[in-house]
């Protein structure tokens, strides 16, 4: 996994990596939001509906933590070993939206991420065990947590997106 520096080059990363994820939906037309191809396993808006549910999920992690709310993660209705149901889930919530509409919620979501990230210090974003929600036994600082929630799929979901695109002749 990649390492950062320091909290300016996380959310350099994020910025970029997230312009490159949102320019892939620029060219999907509302109608084929929920077009599934052979070989792609989500459709766009379900791309987008579970990028903008673990962005909420960190949002909101933290922000339980912060009120003194005790958080489970991944949420209280679903554990770590029902993910399928979790990304239902979003799907479900998210998935009667546009894809403007996820777009935009999408950008507003990592916007507050990145606002929360300048808010953070170095050693409460570097260090393990500085936030409970983030504690668990492999011990991940939080950016770990903001990594592969954010910069990790925006760049691991651009390759089946494209082939969504070539299967539909939008590329």
């Amino acid at each position: 996994m990649q390492n950062y520096k320091d909290k300016t080059e996380l959310i350099e990363e994020i910025r970029k990596r997230y312009l490159l994820y949102d320019q892939e939906f620029k060219d999907i037309k509302e109608e084929d939001k929920d077009l599934l191809k052979s070989g792609v396993d989500k459709t766009p808006s379900q791309n987008l509906s579970y990028q903008i549910g673990w962005t909420e999920l960190l949002l909101q992690w933290e922000s339980d933590e912060k009120k003194g709310i005790d958080v489970k993660t991944p949420t209280p209705d679903y554990k770590w070993n029902n993910l399928k149901g979790l990304y239902e889930s979003f799907y479900n919530q998210y998935g009667a939206f546009s894809i403007a509409q996820q777009r935009n919620l999408l950008k507003k979501q990592v916007n507050e991420i990145i606002e929360w990230i300048e808010s953070l210090d170095h050693e409460t974003l570097f260090l393990p065990e500085q936030r409970k929600w983030a504690t668990t036994p492999v011990k991940w600082p939080v950016w770990k947590w903001i990594h592969i929630n954010t910069i990790a799929p925006f760049k691991n979901f651009r390759t089946p997106l494209r082939k969504w695109k070539k299967e539909k002749g939008t590329e």
